[in-house]
Formats: structure tokens, sequence, C-alpha cells
């Protein structure tokens, strides 16, 4: 997937209204450029804890020279404005089932057959843990890596929370807020890719990943993870959407 003048235009708009906004609500520390593959493409795994994460991680990959490209909703790109300016700077949509997946893998496979960065939340949605750790993951993001032999970054970030709270409505900008970036080593994923992709296989990478990525964020944190991830199937919680825990998860 070559870069069209569109796309670069497009991004160069974008970021030219984002970075200020950003870096006026936000202080920053990047940490772990040292990770990222060299003209190679890969899958960024990030965890999420607000709406505004897609922003952050977005603003840390443009600011390293990266064009950054998300699964995003295939219902996304049909709303006025977005839906333009998603298929304008090539993100890809994400459609479950039959032909729909087939497109959705393979504008996966374009973003890093041409060197790029394909940026996923393995836990689906914004985390249910209630002290925003990372949940328990889908399968969906160690199938692409496995299906398209990208390597598999961990993206922690943190601080984000503080700006917007989770399902939030109302930006929180003073005291000015500081966000934290951090990027590991790509997870060892080599003695499961060309094998059958059982239920077994796709769980035991998805468990790698989301190990990696908690262990990322507890060193940003300062704490020790849980012993056991948030499971919101096993808590009885909605797997998406607002109002998953009733009265407990009012807007702020």
């Amino acid at each position: 997937m070559g870069e069209s003048a569109k796309s670069r235009i497009t991004f160069t708009i974008l970021a030219s209204v984002v970075r200020p906004a950003m870096n006026l609500m936000m202080g920053r520390r990047w940490e772990g450029m040292e990770n990222l593959p060299k003209g190679r493409g890969f899958i960024a795994c990030a965890n999420h804890v607000t709406e505004i994460d897609p922003l952050v991680v977005g603003h840390f990959f443009y600011s390293q020279g990266i064009l950054p490209r998300y699964l995003a909703k295939a219902s996304l790109f049909k709303v006025p404005v977005l839906g333009p300016a998603l298929r304008a700077t090539k993100q890809v949509p994400v459609t479950r089932g039959g032909a729909g997946a087939a497109a959705s893998l393979a504008g996966a496979q374009s973003v890093i057959d041409a060197d790029g960065a394909l940026i996923v939340y393995p836990e689906g949605t914004l985390t249910r843990d209630p002290d925003l750790w990372p949940m328990k993951g889908r399968t969906g993001a160690a199938r692409l890596a496995l299906q398209t032999g990208a390597p598999v970054l961990p993206v922690a970030q943190w601080g984000a929370q503080d700006v917007l709270p989770r399902y939030g409505k109302m930006l929180h900008l003073f005291p000015r807020k500081r966000v934290r970036v951090l990027v590991g080593p790509p997870v060892d994923l080599s003695d499961l890719r060309g094998v059958p992709l059982t239920k077994s296989v796709l769980d035991e990478a998805t468990e790698r990943i989301m190990a990696e990525l908690t262990d990322l964020v507890a060193s940003l944190r300062g704490e020790k993870a849980p012993a056991e991830r948030w499971d919101p199937a096993a808590k009885g919680q909605k797997s998406v959407g607002r109002g998953y825990d009733g009265e407990s998860e009012k807007t702020k």
C-alpha cells in the first residue's frame, strides 16, 4: 500500500490541528522508541483506558515519522466528515464474517506489506477493570499477527485517563496532565507461527501479548498488576458499549 499524495496531505492537515491541541492539553514522555522495527511493517498492541487513547498513540507514532493505521469499525466509515477522513488516511475497516472479514485481513496485510504500523486494541474495547488494568484480551490481534507474519509490539500508555476519564464527557485540563507511552520489544510468537490457528494457539498468543502489555503498564504505573486479568464475561458484563456496569459507570 503505497502512500498517496491525498493520504499524506490529509495526515498533515489533521496533525496540524491535533498535535498542538495534544501538546496544550498534556505533557508527554515517550520511551522505548529503540524497539520500533526499521523498514518493516508491524502490529502495535496498545492498552485502552479512555476514548482519546487513539489520539495519544497516533501522536506518538506520527512524531516518530510513522503514519498510524487503525482497525476501525466499518460503521465509522459512514459517519459524515469522520468517514472521509478515515478513508483518505487509509484506515482499515473491520467487518465481521465472510467477505468482510477477508477484506479486513487484506487491508491489514497491505499496511504490513507497506512497512506500516497497524494499531490494534487487543482488549476490543475500553478496559472494564475497575482500576484500569489491561483486561482479558480477544484473539483478533493474535490472529492478525499469525496470519500476516508481522511482529507484535506491546505499546503501553498511561495518563490520558486523567484528561478524559473512561467514558467521560468532560476534559480535565487543569492542572496540566502528563501522558507516558512505552514501547516494548516484540512479543515472541515464533513457535506459534506456521501452525494451524486452533483456539489453543490463538489463546496462547493472546495471553503472551496481554502479559507483555500488562507488564509495561505496571512499569508506567509503578504498581504491581493484579494476579488475574479482569474477565468481563465472568463478571456478567456486556462486552462492548457504555453502561456495562450499571450505575457504577456513570460518565464524569
